[in-house]
This record gives C-alpha cells, structure tokens and sequence, in this order.
C-alpha cells in the first residue's frame, strides 16, 4: 500500500489547526487529489476512530454498552490508525532531515 493509499485509508480526521496550503499549491497526487486534501483526509478519520472509541469506552465505563467487543474493536482500530500516523510522521521527518542533510 503506497503512503497515500494508507492516508487515505484513515479517512475521517481532523487537523488541530488550520493547514498553510501556500508550500503544497498546485502540488497533486497521482489521482489528481491534492496532497493536503489527502492528509486532512486521512487526519480527520482519525479523529473520527478516535472519537468513536471514546463514546464507546464512555458508555462501557457507565454500563450502557450493550456489546463490549464493539468497544474493544473501536479501541483496537484508533490504536493502529494512531500507530500508522505517529510512524508515517516519524518517516517523513526521518526523509526530511536526509534532504537537509544533503549537500548541494
């Protein structure tokens, strides 16, 4: 799966703050999707993972969930949507710091 493709697969998460899309202008994915429309993508499903999981594990801690596995479903999948995003953000800054290591 290409890192776009695992981007996208995190559909639904959202951005803490507003992204500066002056440096990725006119930069395009293959598909014709922009790069930062494609990560605020995969960031807002995040969230979204995320958020389900904590409506899940409050309901769990109140006795109103039915089904627990739901719960520990939800948990598992925010886990590894945040376990792929926190080692994407880790590769890009380890690419990153390559670039800047380079001489020219």
């Amino acid at each position: 799966m290409s890192v776009i493709g695992a981007v996208g697969a995190l559909s639904g998460i959202s951005l803490p703050a507003p992204v500066d899309t002056t440096l990725t202008a006119g930069v395009s994915a293959p598909g014709g999707a922009d790069f930062t429309g494609v990560l605020e993508q995969g960031l807002q499903g995040l969230q979204e993972t995320q958020t389900r999981a904590d409506h899940l594990g409050v309901q769990a801690a109140t006795g109103d969930l039915t089904d627990v596995h739901n719960f520990m479903i939800a948990s598992t999948q925010a886990q590894l949507a945040t376990d792929l995003t926190v080692t994407m953000r880790n590769k890009a800054l380890e690419a990153f710091n390559d670039i800047m290591r380079m001489q020219a």
